[in-house]
């Protein structure tokens, strides 16, 4: 767990509740692959091929990055990108002010541009026009992935292997094999409940990794706990899945069904959208034995595949 949070105990399968044990608190690497082929793109114009020149063409002098249109240029010639333009008043090169000229003339040269997707060493292998490329690039299923640890504001991306041993080296975070779990979250401030996450755990399943998060927070002035899943891939594999979590005593159980969520959806997105099984802190009180002092709370809970 994160500073100012627990520690949970863990158990890895179903038949074994008695084997709790202690956890304690708490440049992305490519593969070069060429191209096989050129996506088909109705009614658009096939152009010049670029090469290195025109591409320092189209670098904005100022961020580095490529320039799409508007393009804008000072009564020198000088271009920059629109972003730079609007935060700027004389121009980077010869410092003449700016004023609003575009430069149409490079946003045609640019518009003849076929250019391979910028994570084709990650496996993507189409070829875009210019100006459709930066759309394709923000939903191409073969984009880094963020880290999926929670508690703090990791800046690593990466494909999923290379997170996987990220996490394990990086994070310490707990490996596990199997599809079935049972995690025993222990806090002894339960009246604290800032920057209360407790430490991500890792689920090998099905040949894929499933995240188990579980932390403290305020809906409003109500502290609530929650327990939820995302999945290490993209959306469309994760809705091949479905898992339940399950917590109770004394003749009592709360019990929530849902399909992982995707890492692409960070998980402050997931906790906020309460998309994962909520337990008010007086009911997870109870459920720990009923003395208020400390949270020893059992989460239990499965994974498995949904048939096609």
């Amino acid at each position: 767990m994160t500073p100012g949070g627990g520690t949970y105990e863990g158990i890895i399968g179903s038949h074994n509740d008695n084997a709790d044990y202690d956890i304690a608190p708490e440049s992305i690497e490519t593969r070069a692959s060429p191209h096989r082929k050129i996506s088909a793109l109705n009614g658009v114009n096939r152009g010049v091929a670029a090469n290195s020149a025109v591409h320092e063409l189209l670098e904005c002098p100022i961020c580095l990055n490529e320039m799409y249109p508007p393009i804008h240029q000072c009564p020198n010639g000088h271009t920059l990108c629109s972003k730079c333009q609007s935060k700027i008043r004389c121009c980077p090169i010869c410092r003449h002010e700016l004023g609003n000229i575009r430069c149409l003339a490079l946003e045609r040269v640019a518009e003849s541009l076929e250019l391979p997707c910028r994570y084709q060493n990650l496996g993507c292998q189409d070829i875009f026009p210019y100006n459709i490329r930066l759309r394709h690039e923000q939903s191409c299923r073969f984009r880094p992935y963020n880290c999926p640890y929670a508690g703090a504001e990791c800046p690593m991306t990466g494909d999923i292997p290379f997170l996987v041993a990220h996490l394990k080296s990086d994070h310490k975070v707990d490996m596990h094999d199997g599809c079935t779990f049972n995690h025993r979250y222990v806090k002894s401030n339960t009246q604290d409940v800032e920057n209360a996450t407790w430490m991500l755990t890792v689920f090998n399943c099905y040949g894929y990794q499933f995240c188990l998060h579980f932390e403290a927070f305020n809906i409003g002035t109500a502290p609530v706990y929650m327990a939820f899943i995302r999945f290490m891939g993209d959306d469309q594999d994760a809705r091949k899945f479905s898992y339940t979590l399950e917590v109770g005593a004394n003749g009592r159980k709360m019990t929530w069904q849902g399909v992982p969520r995707s890492i692409r959806d960070s998980h402050l997105k997931v906790r906020d959208s309460m998309d994962g099984l909520i337990i008010q802190r007086n009911l997870a009180m109870f459920f720990s034995g009923g003395n208020r002092q400390e949270l020893k709370l059992k989460v239990a809970g499965r994974i498995w595949k949904e048939q096609a």
